[in-house]
């Protein structure tokens, strides 16, 4: 597991609750947050790349890696900025550019090396 990667298990100094994944949630923070695995009871290594709800669901829209990119576009909106959450409120968003894997660049880029991130969204 890489050294950025939290498995937590609570919340606000509590036993994580069940609407935050409990028992043992993963946060992976150069990744969106639908890849967090929630609720973990069992870890199975495999060969293959598995499916996935999300992938499934819509592939289009979800892509299995889920990193934080700039320049992988949404179908439906662009990923260049993002609000900063805490500033101004509804009518005064603040909006600032997206930075690759979260900020976390330097640390994780050399995981995904040689992996064309356009297409391995």
């Amino acid at each position: 597991m890489h050294q950025l990667t939290l498995m937590t298990v609570g919340v606000y100094g509590k036993a994580l609750p069940p609407q935050n994944g409990a028992p043992v949630r993963l946060i992976v923070p150069w990744k969106y947050g639908f890849k967090g695995i929630k609720s973990i009871v069992s870890i199975k290594l495999t060969r293959e790349r598995p499916p996935t709800t999300w992938n499934l669901a819509a592939p289009d829209e979800y892509g299995f890696y889920a990193n934080v990119n700039p320049h992988v576009d949404h179908p439906r909106w662009s990923q260049a900025t993002e609000r900063f959450i805490g500033s101004g409120g509804i009518l005064d968003v603040q909006r600032q550019p997206t930075l690759l894997f979260n900020g976390y660049a330097e640390q994780v880029a050399s995981l995904y090396r040689g992996l064309d991130l356009r297409e391995n969204f």
